[in-house]
């Protein structure tokens, strides 16, 4: 049995190095190095198939790594048995015990430890409490509500006092109204408890609301881990701002640089303006505009492309998402531009579709990518996207 952890900044902390894992010829997670600091809430963030399931069955010890090292708190747990890695898990599916009520499936793994009846049973109404489930204690599974369900598979999960808490997403399977509210009851026992929470989502939105640390992974790689507002703001990569959502990725070729700025060409004649430096003339630079720091005119009314970071274009739909109106663009220069205007903006001169506009921004709201390295390859960074 490894030795106990009584370093509170040590317990619960994870730290993943080097590790890689293979399903057959197939890599799934690709020499990953990651740490998580104790009592975070980390979101594995990625699409389908990029590896972050497999990482939280690494951690959990239900996988185990091809190479590298699983820690948690100062303890290399790569080769432990689940049970005695101080985790629990908390599966998509909840995995509730349908012939037995509330109270025996939160106690089911004290009973499994051999605590007495009386004992296990009082600790099982308590946690059953802690997630305000208590007066739904003598229920079974089938006559709880999704949301129930899950709170009672939280507590059930809770109930070993673990230093890490593993969710696979947790809130998949609740309408959006339950899953916004689960998400709030999920932070707050979190920071009561005090662990580390590990989940794994798709949803750009939930990692968002929830994460202290995001990890957005692509392809069995960890391609940026920061704070989920630096992560928003600071896209590294064309696959990070397209995945998080909210920016348009557009590319051009250096034409020159200084200490303070960068002038680039797109594909068909556009020139762009960045508040940064130091690039090279002639390379190839891809970057990123939020699509809430653009604005347009239309056409007729005298807007006009100015010297740089304006595209003319065509509206080509139009979405009211109530407080903000979602608008895209048809361009020559680029395949699509988004923008997000503001309600009352918007509609004191309303847009049609078919409009023609022309979209500007400032210089100092593009972020500048680190050269594109997805599945789709280099070679894609040649044109405006």
């Amino acid at each position: 049995m490894p030795e106990t952890v009584t370093n509170k900044a040590e317990r619960g902390s994870i730290e993943i190095v080097g590790v890689v894992k293979r399903f057959g010829t197939t890599v799934a997670v690709d020499t990953v190095n990651l740490k998580i600091p104790a009592a975070t809430y980390c979101c594995l963030l990625g699409p389908s198939g990029c590896g972050k399931t497999t990482m939280l069955r690494m951690i959990a010890g239900h996988e185990i790594a091809s190479e590298g090292d699983v820690l948690i708190g100062n303890h290399n747990v790569t080769d432990l048995q689940p049970a005695r890695r101080g985790t629990a898990m908390m599966f998509q599916n909840y995995a509730l015990f349908p012939h037995m009520d509330c109270i025996d499936n939160v106690a089911f793994s004290l009973k499994m430890q051999g605590v007495p009846k009386a004992e296990r049973r009082a600790k099982a109404l308590a946690m059953l409490e802690t997630v305000d489930m208590s007066e739904y204690a003598a229920r079974r599974p089938d006559q709880l509500s999704g949301g129930q369900q899950q709170r009672v598979a939280l507590a059930r999960a809770l109930i070993t006092n673990p230093d890490v808490l593993l969710l696979d997403e947790p809130l998949s399977a609740l309408d959006p109204f339950l899953r916004t509210r689960m998400r709030s009851e999920l932070k707050r026992l979190q920071k009561e408890l005090g662990i580390t929470f590990v989940h794994v989502t798709h949803s750009q939105e939930e990692a968002m609301a929830l994460a202290d640390l995001v990890v957005v992974m692509n392809a069995g790689k960890i391609e940026q881990t920061g704070a989920a507002r630096d992560v928003f703001n600071a896209p590294r990569t064309q696959f990070v701002a397209r995945f998080i959502g909210g920016h348009n990725v557009l590319t051009g070729t250096v034409e020159r640089s200084s200490d303070a700025e960068t002038i680039l060409k797109g594909a068909n004649g556009t020139r762009f303006r960045t508040a940064t430096g130091g690039a090279r003339a002639g390379e190839t630079m891809s970057f990123a505009v939020r699509s809430d720091r653009i604005v347009i005119a239309p056409v007729e009314s005298g807007g006009k492309p100015d010297v740089f970071n304006a595209v003319k274009g065509r509206m080509t739909s139009i979405e009211y998402q109530g407080s903000w109106v979602r608008v895209a663009l048809s361009c020559p220069d680029t395949d699509e531009l988004v923008l997000d205007l503001n309600e009352a903006a918007f509609f004191a001169a309303p847009l049609s579709v078919g409009d023609g506009v022309v979209a500007s921004w400032a210089a100092e709201e593009v972020h500048v990518l680190e050269p594109h390295q997805g599945p789709e390859g280099p070679g894609q960074e040649g044109r405006l996207q």
